[in-house]
């Protein structure tokens, strides 16, 4: 255990050392205010909106950015430094190799997890101060738990990249396709199947095909605790149709802990 400490350790403070880590937090907190405070623009005024809409808006926003950083941060963590020769002489310390994946990964989340804190904090602080830290205390509790677990899920998805590649170049390639497909292709697969099969698919079916994107799981954690007579349309029927938060957030962990596993294996069984 100390030796995971001494790595994610290192991997932390390499992080806030990097400008990344600014401009994530920055990106987050000047998104997520303006969300917040301007979200009621297209009703014709300016102002707080209700956190339901607050939520539903910073969650459509997040389930974009959030994947795509985690996935830029984390895509060379082993291809990369296999390419310097880093990793053989980390490898040649008394280390075994699941200590150093589990070790860059709580570092390398940590970053994650605390640009995702003080980005989206900052709208859970200005609601507070509008609408009283009781109400709104809660709802981004939720939010945010399960923001980090989404950059957490896709981290342990880059380092199966990461270790299934041989070039930096491709590892960065196939972090931007596995980002388009789960951020925008399954969805539009997913409305085009449904379109075209009419009422073939349930409701409930609908839920449980979107719980193979952690990017919709995640919206549905979020949307499954939001009040539904402030949200219309289509969140209002994902509202409605999704499980309870408790299961959604229970399958999103399973997100991590599946893909981390997976990488683990291979980083064993690969030949440095």
């Amino acid at each position: 255990m100390n030796k995971v400490f001494i790595v994610a350790n290192k991997e932390f403070h390499d992080g806030l050392r990097n400008r990344w880590f600014v401009s994530i937090t920055l990106i987050f907190a000047v998104l997520s205010l303006g969300l917040s405070y301007y979200g009621t623009v297209v009703s014709g005024s300016i102002g707080v909106a209700s956190l339901s809409s607050t939520i539903a808006s910073l969650a459509s926003l997040a389930v974009f950015l959030i994947p795509l950083i985690a996935l830029l941060v984390s895509y060379d963590s082993f291809v990369g430094e296999q390419e310097s020769g880093t990793l053989l002489l980390l490898l040649t310390y008394p280390i075994s190799k699941t200590q150093l994946l589990i070790g860059k990964f709580v570092g390398q989340g940590g970053i994650i997890a605390l640009a995702t804190l003080l980005g989206f904090g900052t709208s859970a602080a200005l609601l507070s101060y509008q609408q009283g830290i009781e109400n709104v205390a809660p709802a981004f509790t939720l939010f945010i738990s399960s923001a980090i677990l989404l950059g957490l899920s896709f981290t342990a998805l880059a380092y199966l990249i990461s270790l299934l590649v041989n070039e930096k170049s491709k590892a960065a390639g196939l972090a931007l396709v596995l980002w388009f497909f789960f951020a925008l292709v399954f969805d539009l697969a997913l409305l085009a199947v449904l379109v075209g099969t009419e009422d073939v698919i349930s409701q409930h079916g609908l839920t449980y095909i979107m719980l193979l994107n952690p990017a919709d799981v995640f919206r549905l954690v979020n949307f499954a605790a939001l009040d539904a007579t402030d949200v219309n349309g289509v969140l209002a029927m994902t509202i409605q149709t999704s499980a309870s938060p408790a299961q959604l957030f229970v399958t999103l962990l399973l997100w991590v802990i599946m893909p981390l596993t997976i990488a683990n294996f291979i980083f064993k069984k690969s030949k440095i």
